[in-house]
C-alpha cells in the first residue's frame, strides 16, 4: 500500500525492536512482566520464558492480534498459539481456508508455514493468570504499531478477542469507541479491514460462547475479501 495505516502513531513507538517489530528478549518495560518472565526462567530454564516473536511473513496480507502468550503454549514454545488448546483451533481453521500449510504439531519444530499471513499478539509477554493490565497492553502496543507499519501489502487484521480488538484500533490511530468490538464485526480503518472474532481459548469453546463454526465463518469472510477463492475448503456434495 502506498501509505502506512498507522499515521502518527509510528513517531511514538520505541526503537528498541527487531525488523518485524518485535520486542527484545530482554524487553525491560513491564517491570511485573519481567519479574514473571525471570521467575519462570529459574523455573523452567528450557522453555522460551521471554517476548514472543511474531510468527509469519511481513510480506502477508493478514494480520491476525491475539492476546498475550499462554504460561505453557507460546511462552514455553516460543511461537504465537503454539502448545496450547487455543492453537489447535486457530492453525486447523487457518489451514482449511488456506493461510497455512504443513502440520500442527504443537512445537516450533512441527514444520507448520503460514501462508500470506501473520500472527502476533497484543501483549508479547506472558502476564500472570493471562490477565495483562491496562499499563502493560498499553506499554506493549508500540511493538504492534510497529508491526502493522512493516507490513507494505497490509490488507486485513482479524483481531481475536476484546483487548486485541480495542489495542489494534488505537495502533491503527482510530478510538474503540468508534469502532465497537463485536463477533463477526467488520471495520474499515484506511485501506485496512478489521474483522473482530471471539478469542479461540478453550473457556471460550468450552462454553459455546464461539463455536468451531462460529470461527471459521469469520475467516470464510477474510478468504472472500483477500479474494484466492480456490483455497476455500470444498464442501462435500449432497447425494
Amino acid at each position: 500500500m502506498s501509505e502506512s495505516p498507522v499515521g502518527d502513531a509510528w513517531a511514538h513507538a520505541s526503537p528498541d525492536v527487531h525488523p518485524a517489530g518485535d520486542p527484545d528478549v530482554n524487553c525491560p518495560y513491564c517491570p511485573r512482566l519481567v519479574a514473571f518472565r525471570e521467575d519462570w526462567r529459574s523455573r523452567e530454564p528450557h522453555w522460551h520464558n521471554g517476548p514472543v516473536p511474531s510468527f509469519g511473513s511481513i510480506d502477508a496480507r493478514l494480520l491476525i492480534v491475539g492476546l498475550a502468550p499462554g504460561l505453557r503454549g507460546a511462552n514455553r514454545t516460543g511461537r504465537p498459539f503454539t502448545g496450547d488448546y487455543a492453537g489447535d483451533l486457530l492453525y486447523e481453521t487457518l489451514t482449511e481456508y488456506g493461510f497455512a500449510h504443513g502440520r500442527y504439531g504443537a512445537s516450533v519444530e512441527d514444520g507448520l508455514v503460514l501462508d500470506d499471513a501473520l500472527l502476533t499478539n497484543a501483549v508479547r509477554c506472558v502476564p500472570p493468570e493471562n490477565k495483562p493490565t491496562s499499563p502493560e497492553i498499553v506499554t506493549c502496543r508500540q511493538f504492534l504499531i510497529r508491526t502493522i507499519a512493516a507490513m507494505p501489502r497490509l490488507a486485513a487484521i482479524v483481531a481475536l478477542g476484546r483487548i486485541a480488538h480495542d489495542s489494534t484500533v488505537r495502533a491503527l490511530g482510530e478510538r474503540p469507541g468508534r469502532l465497537a468490538f463485536g463477533h463477526g464485526a467488520e471495520h474499515d480503518v484506511g485501506s485496512v479491514r478489521l474483522f473482530d472474532s471471539y478469542h479461540c481459548s478453550r473457556y471460550n469453546t468450552s462454553t459455546r460462547v464461539l463455536t468451531p463454526a462460529m470461527f471459521k465463518a469469520v475467516f470464510l469472510r477474510v478468504r472472500t475479501y483477500l479474494g484466492e477463492t480456490s483455497r476455500l475448503p470444498t464442501l462435500p456434495s449432497k447425494a
